[in-house]
This record gives C-alpha cells, structure tokens and sequence, in this order.
C-alpha cells in the first residue's frame, strides 16, 4: 500500500512542479488523512530525442485482472509495455509505438489523479486501475506469449521494450495540466472534437484531418443486426421514424427512434458497431449498418500515428498532430522517503 500511495505523490507532485510553484512546498499526504512514507520528485522537461533515464521503473501499480479476480502488482514501466501491446499491434511502427506508451502512461497517472475517486465501485480495493477497455487493457508476459505464439514473441517483446524504454517517464501535459490521452483504432477521415463525443470542450482535442486512414483494410464494416435484437438492445420498437443529427465530421451526435432519442455512442454500444459514423437500410426484418471508421474517433488515431510514422514523422511529431498545444514532459522520481512530500521548484 505504501508504494501505491509513494506513486501517488509522486504524480501530485509532477502537477505541482509543471504548474511553476516558485517556493518550497511541504504537504502531508495521505488518502486516509495520516502521513505515510513518500518520495521527493522533481519534473523537467525533455527537449533531447533519447529523453534522460528516470527511476519509474522503482514504481508499483496494482491492475485489478478482470478474467481473473485478482490484483497484480507491477512496475510502471512494465505495465506500460503490457498496456502498449495490448493496445496497439506490435507490428507498426517503432515511432508509433512510442507515442502510444507516452499516451498510455498519461492516461494512467491522470487517471490516478483525477478520475479514480470518482469510480471507486468500478476499481476493487486494493488496486490502481484495471486491466478492461473500460480504463487501459493490459496483459502480462505469459498472455502476450499466448497471443504472439513463440514464433513472434521474441521480435515483438523487444520492439515493445524499445518504445517504452526510449520515452521512460514520458507524460503529455496541456497549460501545466496533464491531458486526457485517448485514442482509438481508425478515424473516418478526421478526428472528433471532444465536445461532440463528450459534453467537455478541450482545447487539446480538436478535430484533425486524418486521410491516411481511409487506406484501412477495416476503414468500411458492415453488420447485419435483426429486428428482435434491435428492439431488445435499444428497449425501442423498431420504426421509420427515425431522425439522425450529425456532427461536424458526419459521426452521429444523436438518433431518435419513435421519439426515444439517443447518443450516438449510446447506440453505437447498444448495437455493437464500430463507430458512430454509420448508415443503416432496413431490409426486411434486418438492418443492414455500414460503419466508416473504428473507435470514438477523439484524440489520436493509432491508424494514423502508424502511418505518420511510416513517412518519417517522429513520435513527437506524431502526438502534437493529434494533440494540440501539449507539452512532452519527463517525471523523474528520486529514491529518498520521507515521512512529508518536499517538492522544490
């Protein structure tokens, strides 16, 4: 418990840091109101290309394994690579790769910052994050040899540890803020503004032409869903009236069926499709849905990122194309504990 809650200190520390506090600052932290051991940190930022090694690895997160009911425990680093290849196909490109570690490991210490109090039902006790689509999905070592088969695992493993290894400690932060890092697998053609998929407006999120996705073999989906699991799923009769509203990059914002309306993204979960820019003909007693796209669409395209880095582009070029205004920032945790947080600027 005491190196969870070292780690959290570590992150609120980073944020006092980038936020400029021109004075020594001492805090006394702990989620329970007493003092624990903790570590003092120091944040600079990286404007070399092999950004200076950290001491994250020293860092422990618990995941909370779904399939298995159990909470394992490993470093930061580690749980990088495991979320890096579990989220992204080790086969692209050694720049895109590194941009996703960056983007994973910035939406675990935000997430630990900001979000994790508010979902304490869905994060057990006694673990940081877990390891569903519903946070970052991770697997370990023995699951990545199952998926790789022994064949790939050695090529594949290395080329993963050389993405997180190269950009260790590596967070993306917008005006002294750590930034909501999502991505997804295809665009549409362009990227959504997080106010059309969310209700939030961030200025890092805004919609960008992504064309090298349109040369996806999984650009265009079809699927077939029959009239009894329509009705089932979306708790409507099916009708043709309907009304569809779109966004500015022709994602459906909201679609109501026989006046019950619902979000795009309601009825694109409900249905399982893979985005919610899709069309749909009824044929009898099924529907025929068309996607363009695969995911949300709101941060950065992984499609995309393989293919800027394919015409060279680094992996710095690749996230301040997608994210906007960001800074790269390097964490650098020191190894002395202490019973208060002493941050210096």
């Amino acid at each position: 418990m005491n190196s969870i809650k070292s780690f959290y200190i570590v992150v609120i520390s980073v944020m006092v840091i980038i936020l400029g506090v021109p004075s020594l600052i001492v805090i006394a932290f702990d989620s329970n109101g007493t003092n624990q051991n903790t570590k003092n940190i120091s944040i600079t930022t990286s404007s070399s290309t092999t950004p200076t090694k950290t001491e994250t690895e020293s860092i422990t997160v618990s995941v909370y394994r779904t399939s298995f009911q159990e909470v394992e425990k490993i470093g930061l680093e580690e749980y990088i690579k495991g979320v890096l290849a579990a989220e992204m196909p080790a086969s692209y490109e050694l720049e895109a790769l590194k941009a996703q570690a960056i983007s994973a490991r910035t939406y675990f210490v935000r997430f630990l910052l900001t979000e994790k109090k508010d979902q304490a039902p869905q994060v057990p006790q006694g673990a940081d994050i877990t390891d569903s689509t519903q946070h970052q999905v991770y697997k370990n070592q023995d699951e990545l040899k199952e998926m790789w088969q022994n064949d790939d695992y050695d090529k594949y493993i290395m080329k993963i540890t050389q993405a997180v290894n190269e950009t260790e400690g590596l967070i993306m932060t917008y005006n002294g803020e750590l930034i909501d890092a999502s991505f997804f697998a295809i665009s549409n053609g362009y990227t959504e503004n997080s106010e059309d998929y969310w209700s939030a407006s961030l200025p890092y999120l805004r919609s960008v032409p992504s064309p090298w996705d349109k040369n996806s073999p999984d650009f265009i989906n079809e699927k077939e869903v029959s009239s009894k699991e329509f009705q089932t799923n979306l708790g409507v009769k099916l009708s043709s009236d309907i009304s569809v509203k779109r966004t500015s990059t022709n994602r459906v914002s909201t679609i109501s069926i026989a006046g019950k309306e619902f979000t795009g993204d309601e009825f694109r979960k409900a249905l399982g499709l893979r985005s919610t820019d899709f069309s749909f003909k009824i044929v009898d007693d099924t529907i025929l849905f068309t996607t363009t796209g695969y995911g949300h669409g709101v941060g950065m395209s992984q499609y995309g990122a393989n293919s800027m880095a394919k015409e060279g582009k680094s992996y710095k070029e690749i996230l301040k194309y997608y994210y906007k205004g960001i800074k790269i920032e390097d964490m650098k945790p020191n190894e002395e504990y202490n019973d208060k947080l002493v941050v210096k600027s």
